[in-house]
């Protein structure tokens, strides 16, 4: 690669990398946040929410707003917001405060994160370069939230979970600067935004999640928790309806005629919906029945880190001598034994050396071999026009499993447990069955490519990087 386009790669791995930590930074400080703040068991599940949802639900908006105004012109705008809500989150004074940082973060992260997509896309062409530099954004996407983990809980443990807030503003100042100089300016076009599509979307999916939450803390009896639900389905009904009419769709419904794109976006949703609520249950576990610090906890993640990101350099040399469809597939099997075997080994009596040890690393290979694959085939035969849009469905898809997928696996937590002042025992039968839901996720995620990818002749092929 050229010089030049590894500082831009530099510049869009840095943008995705503090939109992803942002996403697990605060876990480890989720019981010193709740005594800082005064906030209960079921509220510090928005620390993570506040931020995700927005994310994900303005994501197609931000890509629609980069194909009108400008890439470049978006990714300023959007880590500009990004370090003032950073800042703003940082200085929280109360739980309110904290949680409108923190969805003023989510929605600044939506305006950055499709344009650098974009301008990755649009920046490396050539089948080598373009399948390397996905690999590294793939595994910074995909890892980036066990980092979060591990700085989440140096800075609590030693300064104050605040500063894992305040840390995004210099590094946002310098890649301002860095954008400036190295990325050119990009085309826009005439257009119009779809901002009904994109506020109808975010309402839906902030419905279903908070149907969740409000079963977990209330129970599934209570009117609140059926109408919440109610609602996110008549108003995902009408997003669909909405862009089926709309001139111009945020999200064009022919990227999904593709059905191999489709399974790509929605093994990705899944995966994430099992995967990233790991990064919430372990670390409780860790330091609620283990005895773990922050930091400890953080630490103990290394384990699935190193083992993510060392794949990002094989991940290359598997798919061109197996192919993309089996490294996906044995990606998803390892994930799913892992987290099998984990559900069934975290108990009051749990050691974290070795086994616990070994699972994360044998998880973190299992994800690091999925989400390359998934991220090309997303990427793969889309319309130059549809770039931006399906820039930001994969991130979508990628956001709106998270948060939905803790949302729920919070819930199975809670009907285990019983209380809100469980035992240690409890504690840990309430963590077990989480990621055992975690499993179940994984393995929809399984199903869902068999089904997508298998019956189709040329099953998983791509330009980027073809079968052997």
């Amino acid at each position: 690669m050229k010089k030049t386009k590894w500082i831009i790669l530099t510049i869009i791995i840095a943008c995705q990398l503090i939109v992803v930590l942002d996403a697990s930074i605060m876990v480890t400080a989720i019981p010193q946040i709740g005594r800082a703040l005064q906030m209960s068991a079921t509220s510090l599940t928005w620390v993570q929410n506040a931020y995700i949802l927005p994310f994900g639900g303005f994501l197609l908006l931000g890509a629609r707003a980069g194909d009108l105004l400008g890439r470049r012109r978006m990714l300023l705008i959007g880590i500009g917001l990004f370090s003032l809500a950073s800042m703003l989150a940082g200085l929280s004074p109360t739980a309110e405060f904290l949680l409108v940082s923190r969805a003023f973060q989510g929605f600044s992260a939506a305006l950055a994160t499709p344009a650098a997509l974009a301008l990755l896309s649009a920046s490396f062409v050539e089948a080598k370069e373009r399948a390397k530099a996905i690999a590294m954004y793939s595994a910074v996407s995909a890892g980036g939230g066990s980092v979060g983990l591990l700085l989440g809980g140096f800075f609590t443990d030693f300064i104050s979970w605040r500063v894992g807030m305040f840390i995004n503003v210099p590094i946002g100042i310098a890649l301002l600067f860095m954008v400036h100089r190295f990325i050119q300016q990009t085309g826009t076009r005439a257009g119009r935004f779809d901002l009904g599509g994109a506020i109808v979307s975010v309402f839906g999916m902030s419905a279903l999640v908070y149907g969740f939450v409000q079963a977990a803390d209330r129970g599934w009896g209570e009117p609140e928790t059926w109408i919440s639900f109610a609602a996110g389905i008549v108003l995902l009904a009408a997003f669909v309806l909405i862009e089926s009419r709309a001139a111009e769709p945020i999200i064009p419904l022919r990227l999904f005629a593709n059905r191999q794109r489709s399974g790509a976006y929605l093994g990705r949703f899944l995966m994430v919906g099992g995967n990233f609520s790991l990064f919430f249950f372990i670390p409780q576990f860790l330091q609620n029945v283990l005895g773990f610090s922050s930091l400890e906890a953080g630490l103990a993640f290394l384990p699935f880190t190193v083992a993510q990101f060392g794949m990002m350099y094989l991940i290359p040399g598997l798919v061109q001598r197996y192919g993309n469809r089996k490294v996906l597939m044995a990606g998803l099997l390892l994930a799913i034994i892992g987290t099998l075997w984990m559900s069934r080994i975290v108990t009051v009596q749990a050691q974290f050396f070795p086994q616990m040890f070994i699972l994360l690393a044998i998880m973190g290979i299992g994800a690091g071999m999925v989400f390359q694959p998934l991220t090309v085939l997303g990427l793969t035969d889309v319309d130059p026009q549809d770039n931006g849009a399906a820039s930001g469905l994969i991130n979508v898809a990628h956001q709106s499993g998270s948060s939905l997928g803790l949302a729920v696996l919070i819930t199975v937590f809670h009907v285990a447990v019983h209380t809100d002042q469980p035992s240690k025992m409890q504690f840990a039968h309430g963590i077990s069955n989480a990621i055992l839901g975690s499993v179940l996720f994984i393995a929809a995620a399984l199903v869902a490519s068999l089904l997508c990818f298998l019956p189709a002749r040329q099953a998983f092929r791509t330009s980027a990087l073809p079968e052997k």
